[in-house]
């Protein structure tokens, strides 16, 4: 945490903000990150807003399988990644998402399944839905938090700005009835409402 949050992001980008928006950190309740993802930055910027020392809790990612290769994959292991097969998700890494989530841990999952640097609207993977649904089975507390994060510059540059803007927090047995292509557009909207409020702040 030192070297990204204190160092790092503080080195690099001149100007950081984050939108609370009247948020509060769900009481006794498993809580799933849903950010937009525009850069490789977004994962640090979860932590310094999400991480343990605001939360009390890491932020523990779900990213792909090809993003968990070399010495990037080594770098993401400890920041608290660990990889899934997005075509055919293996059934130790569901249970193991679905351990984290029973056991209150925070988990990040990017919906759009890649990184957008332009925004384009795109169909979200069903994959977040499918999880948490899966993960009521054991737990019947579960928010989603819809989250914007947006760039002063495409990509990031030095001495730029970012935003991160945190939506109100979604109850997943609130949406129990809703299809994945329902849930999926609902969730769609709560993020991009998020991301223009991140957008405005970084002057786009």
């Amino acid at each position: 945490m030192f070297v990204t949050q204190d160092v790092v992001l503080r080195f690099f980008f001149r100007k950081k903000k984050i939108l609370n928006n009247g948020f509060s950190i769900p009481i006794n309740s498993s809580i799933i990150l849903a950010p937009t993802h525009r850069s490789r930055w977004d994962g640090l910027i979860l932590t310094m807003a999400m991480g343990r020392r605001i939360t009390k809790k890491d932020c523990r990612f779900m990213v792909t399988k090809s993003e968990m290769r070399g010495i990037q994959g080594w770098f993401l292991k400890r920041l608290g990644c660990f990889s899934i097969n997005q075509l055919s998700p293996s059934l130790s890494a569901l249970r193991y998402a679905i351990d984290l989530i029973e056991k209150g841990e925070q988990l990040v999952v990017f919906p759009e399944g890649k990184i957008n640097k332009f925004g384009k609207k795109l169909v979200l993977k069903e994959g977040l839905y499918r999880l948490a649904r899966l993960a009521t089975k054991k737990t019947n507390s579960i928010t989603i938090v819809p989250i914007g994060i947006a760039y002063s510059k495409i990509p990031p540059n030095f001495r730029g700005e970012f935003c991160l803007s945190l939506g109100k927090p979604i109850t997943i047995n609130d949406y129990s009835n809703f299809t994945v292509e329902n849930f999926n557009k609902f969730l769609y909207e709560k993020m991009t409402q998020e991301e223009e409020k991140a957008l405005k702040n970084v002057g786009r």
